[in-house]
């Protein structure tokens, strides 16, 4: 082999030499030329320049994929691979010869610069590193090193999101790429991506997003490193190893100042650094890439081109040949090698490459890329059956091909799918571009060529939508152009920038969207309040002047202007009178912030006193004095609701004429409260809340606002919450009795159904439902009925209301209740009867209905409210083998001290011998006037059945003497004042009476 360098120029250097330039310039200098380039992108971006300065028609396109040849072209720009192997053109031009070296390609650079000439001039384009070897190849070429036009300079490490504008982030993954896009995207607007696999079409959308300024950072792999012209400025590597289709390892300094040496563009210096994980560069790395002093390329990657295809065997001897000159060495196996070693063991191809020309058909064959990046077998199984054709038919059947294109002619689906099918495609565009393979090559290299178009553009979009925010791009954009932003505000509150939907105004406050945060952020917020300085003026004066119904109150403290927050209120001295604090931008400023105040002032002072008048009208009384100003102060505090029994004192105190002044501000005074019934209404109760609320930081607390709802559906009484705080119930109108609450005003409708039951006495006639001897009595149907309770509840409301119960028989009962009605009692059948009366009584009580919302009668002489307490329920336990025993009657009575320690006792006895409390209070009753509990008859015991009715007897006579004997006191009794309305009543009666 006799290589000579006669004739041939290498311009070697950097980058940002000028280099690929400067061949353009040669090139058009001569009447013919050819000029090969390593990758189809930059192929495309030469072919565009050189069509610039002389035309169209005088400029060819040749890659592996696309061909561009007009009649007579006299300039042939090509993919290295794609340049002919001989040629008469005047000049040939070789750019980036050191991928020589490469151990993928290098063997077809090689080929290329050791063997094809121009006849006028040849020129070698590459990295400083080439000129030992190249001089040592070619004796005689002629060197010239150009230097870079500007200066690299190293920057240190940077985190990601606080580099520079027009910066490049490399990475060498696919999946590195997006998420450093992804975060780009978030934190400051948006990224180009350029990846080796895109295709040419889309790289080219994705740099042209990037250098028109939509976008100010590029995440790229070393793609860029190969003569792409981009403006940028600094370089950060977030990486820096990379697979090389053999193995991880690390780039060398050559590799990384090639990719760093894309910063900076003419005399514009540069930086590069690095950002991530990446540890920070050495210094004697960093001197050697800004001083441009790598070590040199000692051999370049060769492959034999005398080609033996008189068989197959001497195919594959002939491509193992070792290069005859030092400085060569034999290339590994590539694509096309290593799908020829798998072909070779297809029987199918071994009984058809009988000829020369079927192997070479079969090595033309294997020179198909492997752009889906698959494994070598399935590539070589792709091939196998394009060659097949190719032998049988001399054309590859275009009804496969045909099946195969319309696979790939979906535009749906996202990144990762839409680069599969870019990749399937141009495999089938390389096909209809190799010249005899196809009957009708034209149809469909303008088929796939619009196909591989058309999903390029859909992966552009695809990349922008999830890489870039559209609206940050324009900004910035007009941002760098010094442009004034226009702002508008629409009806709805939506602030638009430049067209652009940039945040939302709420009453007065703006906000922006999310995602705004970026480097535009401020600019964009500038814009905005241009047009809310005025906006905020002209809703000043609206809202100064609306009307109440434009405002409202709700139950968290917001006031709302036509559905927007404009302030909230908080607590102040007065529960009544609460603070009020505007939620408004700095914007709103100085007389227009106070006119917007003082209305919602006025507006939370009416609504306040319009829903809560009455206690608005008692807090402002002046002719209440002395003790009834005292309690309408407390009722004030308290929001409209005092316990009976915490005001009992002041009551007593009460002359009439005092009572007869709070009355008339519609003050009640019931058996259990002293109430406003006005305000047990949804709207009141709910305001109510609120303040209480807010004067107790109680916005949180469990149970705010939850039983308003129970309120406004009538409801009179309500299963109580354990966790709820318990003084909502008491604000919204309930009082609270363990494990059921009761509507204030029902309660006292319940008081006034069971005082004429106590007042009653035996030999009073008629005799009310429910009464029983003048001390106790029994729950009624109309008592269930306005609780809307079960017995069951009934039980445990009037033990929280302090009440105590005796258990006596249904039989029992009956005896007694016909004895007090002068019934006789003594025929067994006249018991039965009543007794049936008694337990249907019960029966009829357990099916309550809803009780309405009446106002209760007053009584005044009720002074004092038995003690609250609460009491557990307890049940008799099962005995399947017996017949389940008649429900006992309950007889109330109002509790004493004593009760509550005995009561108290007896759960502790319950708790340590398992005695029912029934069975207690039965006994407790028998003691204290009711009657006993029933003896279980001895079973199996001679004489059983009289003992039992001998005891029944008896504690019939003990129940009657009880019914008789009353241990308390006598009652003094009060001198009735004549003045009194009730004294006027009782002489009204007795007039009647006469």
């Amino acid at each position: 082999m006799i290589l000579s360098g006669r004739g041939v120029t290498a311009v070697l250097g950097p980058t940002n030499t000028g280099k690929t330039h400067y061949a353009i310039e040669r090139m058009v200098a001569h009447d013919s030329g050819v000029i090969g380039l390593p990758l189809r992108l930059l192929a495309r971006e030469v072919y565009t320049r050189l069509v610039e300065k002389v035309g169209h028609h005088n400029v060819a396109l040749i890659t592996g994929e696309e061909k561009i040849t007009p009649h007579r072209a006299r300039y042939s720009v090509c993919t290295v691979e794609a340049m002919p192997r001989e040629t008469t053109a005047s000049f040939v031009a070789i750019d980036e010869v050191q991928l020589a070296g490469d151990l993928e390609r290098g063997h077809i650079f090689t080929d290329r610069l050791l063997h094809l000439r121009g006849r006028g001039e040849t020129l070698l384009l590459g990295a400083a590193t080439m000129r030992p070897i190249l001089e040592y190849l070619l004796p005689g070429i002629t060197v010239v090193e150009r230097p870079r036009m500007s200066q690299l300079l190293y920057a240190g490490s940077k985190k990601i999101t606080r580099l520079p504008h027009r910066s490049a982030i490399v990475a060498f993954s696919a999946d590195e790429v997006y998420a450093i896009g992804e975060l780009i995207r978030r934190q400051r607007g948006g990224a180009a991506v350029v990846l080796g696999a895109l295709s040419p079409r889309t790289r080219n959308a994705q740099v042209a997003l990037y250098q028109e300024g939509d976008v100010d950072y590029l995440v790229a792999t070393d793609a860029i490193g190969m003569g792409l012209n981009l403006d940028v400025d600094h370089v950060a590597f977030a990486q820096d190893r990379k697979f090389d289709g053999y193995q991880y390892r690390n780039l060398n300094p050559a590799e990384l100042a090639q990719v760093a040496g894309r910063a900076g563009r003419h005399v514009r210096d540069g930086t590069f650094g690095v950002t991530g994980r990446v540890d920070p560069f050495e210094d004697e790395l960093v001197h050697r890439i800004e001083s441009h002093e790598f070590d040199s390329v000692r051999v370049l990657q060769w492959r034999s081109k005398a080609v033996d295809y008189s068989s197959l065997k001497a195919l594959k001897h002939s491509l193992e040949a070792a290069p005859a000159v030092s400085g060569l060495t034999r290339a590994l196996p590539a694509v096309d090698q290593q799908a020829l070693e798998h072909l070779a063991r297809y029987p199918e191809v071994i009984d058809v490459a009988t000829t020369s020309e079927r192997v070479e058909k079969l090595w033309e064959a294997c020179a198909l890329p492997d752009y889906r990046r698959i494994t070598p077998a399935q590539h070589a199984d792709l091939i196998a059956s394009i060659y097949a054709d190719l032998v049988r038919h001399g054309t590859v059947n275009e009804d496969f091909m045909a099946e195969q294109v319309r696979r790939a002619d979906h535009t749906d689906g996202e990144i990762d799918t839409l680069s599969a099918r870019i990749a399937q495609i141009r495999t089938w565009t390389y096909v209809s571009n190799r010249p005899g393979w196809l009957a009708d090559p034209t149809h469909w290299q303008e088929k796939t060529r619009e196909i591989e178009d058309r999903l390029s553009d859909a992966l552009h979009e695809r990349l922008t939508k999830r890489f870039v925010d559209r609206r940050t791009s324009v900004l910035m954009k007009r941002l760098r152009e010094n442009a004034m932003l226009e702002a508008e505000i629409s009806v709805n509150g939506d602030v638009f920038v430049e067209g652009h939907h940039v945040g939302q105004l709420t009453g007065f406050r703006f906000t922006l969207v999310a995602g705004s945060e970026g480097t535009d952020a401020r600019a964009v917020q500038g814009a905005a309040q241009k047009a809310l300085a005025l906006e905020f003026e002209a809703r000043a004066a609206r809202l100064h002047a609306a009307g109440n119904n434009d405002l409202a109150l709700s139950s968290d403290g917001l006031v709302r202007w036509l559905g927007d927050p404009v302030a909230r209120l908080a607590a102040s001295d007065h529960v009544m009178r609460p603070r009020v604090i505007l939620l408004a931008d700095e914007q709103l400023q100085a007389n227009a912030r106070d006119h917007v105040v003082a209305r919602i002032e006025r507006f939370v002072n009416h609504h306040i006193s319009t829903v809560l008048k009455p206690l608005d009208d008692i807090s402002r009384a002046e002719d209440l004095e002395g003790l009834a100003k005292g309690l309408a102060f407390q009722l004030v505090e308290n929001l409209g609701v005092l316990f009976r029994r915490d005001v009992a004192e002041e009551v007593k105190s009460l002359d009439q004429e005092s009572r007869a002044s709070i009355r008339k501000y519609g003050v009640r005074f019931g058996a259990y409260h002293i109430f406003l019934p006005a305000l047990l209404k949804p709207a009141p109760a709910e305001l109510i809340t609120l303040l209480w609320a807010l004067k107790n930081d109680g916005l949180d607390k469990p149970g705010h606002g939850e039983l308003i709802p129970m309120l406004a559906a009538g409801r009179t009484s309500v299963v109580t919450d354990p966790s709820f705080e318990r003084t909502f119930y008491k604000l919204a109108g309930f009082r609270y009795l363990g494990k059921r609450a009761v509507r204030i005003d029902i309660l006292e409708r319940l008081a006034d159904l069971i005082r004429p039951l106590l007042q009653w006495k035996p030999g009073m006639t008629p005799r009310p439902e429910g009464a029983y001897d003048g001390r106790r009595f029994t729950a009624t149907t109309s008592m269930l009925s306005i609780l809307g309770a079960t017995p069951d509840d009934m039980e445990e409301i009037l033990k929280g209301l302090g009440y105590r119960a005796d258990s006596v028989t249904a039989e029992e009962a009956a005896a007694f209740l016909a004895k007090q009605d002068g019934t006789p009692a003594e025929a067994g059948a006249s018991s039965e009867a009543a007794a049936e009366h008694v337990e249907a009584d019960a029966d009829a009580a357990a099916e309550p209905s809803e009780g309405g919302d009446a106002a209760p009668a007053e009584n005044a002489s009720a002074e004092a409210a038995p003690a609250e307490a609460s009491g557990d329920e307890t049940t008799a336990a099962e005995q399947p083998e017996e017949p389940a025993e008649p429900k006992p009657v309950l007889l109330w009575r109002p509790g004493t001290r004593q009760d509550n320690q005995r009561g108290g006792r007896q759960q502790g006895d319950q708790r340590r011998g398992g005695q029912r409390q029934g069975q207690g209070e039965a006994r407790e009753g028998g003691r204290k006037g009711g009657a006993p509990a029933r003896a279980k008859p001895q079973d199996g015991k001679p004489g059983g059945q009289r003992k039992e009715r001998q005891d029944r007897h008896e504690r019939h006579e003990r129940h009657d003497r009880g019914a008789k004997f009353d241990n308390r006191p006598p009652r003094k009794e009060k001198p009735i004042d004549p003045d009194s309305p009730f004294a006027k009543l009782a002489a009204l009666k007795e007039q009647l009476k006469k």
